[in-house]
């Protein structure tokens, strides 16, 4: 039987809201620590946030492994975690799906014997199948549940698709949303336009997952010819491991940019805003080193915070590159305004209370 979204959180998706891109919580033995893994949960449903994605690159794509085997674990604990905070808003719970289609569907399985609201359906592995192949596991997931389709970029193991791909992927029944995380302007219109030609355009939220252009796609209107008419669509919300930090203030400012896009026109203020938020994102993403320090990056911020007892990973080798955290130092210091410390710090121990 096909998962399908209420009304209440399709209005709340295509209004716009913050998705982070929930971390993995390990002690100095890379083992889980729970205590850790539900505090990150409960800062995101404290922060205003609107969902979060877990599962996904930032819960670092080895809990699947058999020496491992925390996917399951950590669905559960934020799926918990969401029911202990009986909210009074939508809140959609969205499940990085993986891998070749049997696998994809039995993830698709436990998310949603955990109540996951939506899949986030990764591309990432594929590289040998033909895009006729991957739409068809594509129709195969939303089968049995809400589908977000996500365009990663290749330097993290993504793949570019042709237009066509996006026109026909925007056709498929149960898609609700596109995540858009080329880094690439050019790969960006093409998923925008073909879900504009498509007759589902109106039942796709889209999303940016490009961190290096984050406020100027959330304020970016786009319009293309549609059979002799305008069709226009905007990027109305983000799901990013960007907003895995400093989350509180990226809801306050997608609140803030709702606004300004009502009055018609955008204050010059935003631009340089898009560029601090960028420039932050290179500090924790680390394109200087080809993004190897991306995960470690997020895990630094959140343990200055508290929110993490240190950085390690699954994999051993990922760790900050050199001068990373001097890059945070600095960030930090020069765009104050961005960080959510003092809230976080008001919350902390109520957070990390078993």
């Amino acid at each position: 039987m096909q998962a399908t979204l209420s009304a209440e959180m399709l209005a709340a998706l295509h209004d716009g809201i913050v998705i982070p891109a929930h971390p993995l919580a390990l002690d100095e033995n890379r083992k889980l620590d729970e205590r850790y893994q539900r505090a990150l949960s409960r800062y995101y449903l404290a922060s205003g946030a609107g969902g979060i994605a877990v599962g996904v690159h930032s819960t670092q794509f080895e809990i699947r492994d058999k020496e491992h085997d925390l996917f399951e674990t950590v669905l559960g604990m934020a799926a918990e975690e969401r029911a202990k905070a009986k909210l009074d808003h939508p809140f959609i719970m969205v499940a990085g799906i993986c891998g070749p289609t049997e696998q994809a569907l039995n993830e698709v399985k436990i998310a949603l014997k955990h109540g996951y609201d939506a899949a986030l359906l990764s591309m990432g592995g594929l590289t040998d199948w033909t895009e006729e192949a991957i739409l068809e596991r594509t129709k195969q997931v939303a089968a049995q549940i809400p589908v977000i389709g996500f365009y990663l970029q290749p330097s993290v193991g993504g793949r570019i698709f042709t237009y066509d791909f996006w026109r026909r992927f925007a056709d498929i029944e149960n898609v609700v949303a596109i995540k858009m995380a080329p880094f690439n302007r050019y790969q960006t219109i093409d998923v925008v336009r073909a879900v504009c030609n498509s007759s589902r355009r109106d039942q796709i939220a889209l999303y940016t997952g490009n961190d290096d252009n984050i406020v100027a796609d959330l304020f970016t209107n786009y319009r293309f010819q549609v059979d002799g008419a305008a069709v226009e669509k905007r990027i109305v919300g983000g799901l990013l491991g960007h907003w895995a930090v400093w989350t509180n203030k990226a809801v306050e400012m997608l609140e803030q940019i709702k606004k300004a896009r009502q009055l018609g026109s955008i204050e010059t203020k935003w631009l340089t805003t898009n560029i601090e938020v960028t420039d932050c994102n290179a500090a924790f993403f680390d394109p200087a080193h080809a993004f190897s320090g991306c995960i470690p990056g997020i895990h630094e911020v959140l343990r200055r915070q508290g929110l993490l007892k240190g950085t390690w990973c699954l994999n051993p080798h990922e760790q900050l590159s050199p001068g990373q955290s001097e890059e945070i130092d600095r960030v930090y210091r020069d765009y104050p305004h961005l960080n959510d410390d003092s809230f976080v710090a008001a919350h902390l121990q109520q957070w990390l209370e078993d």
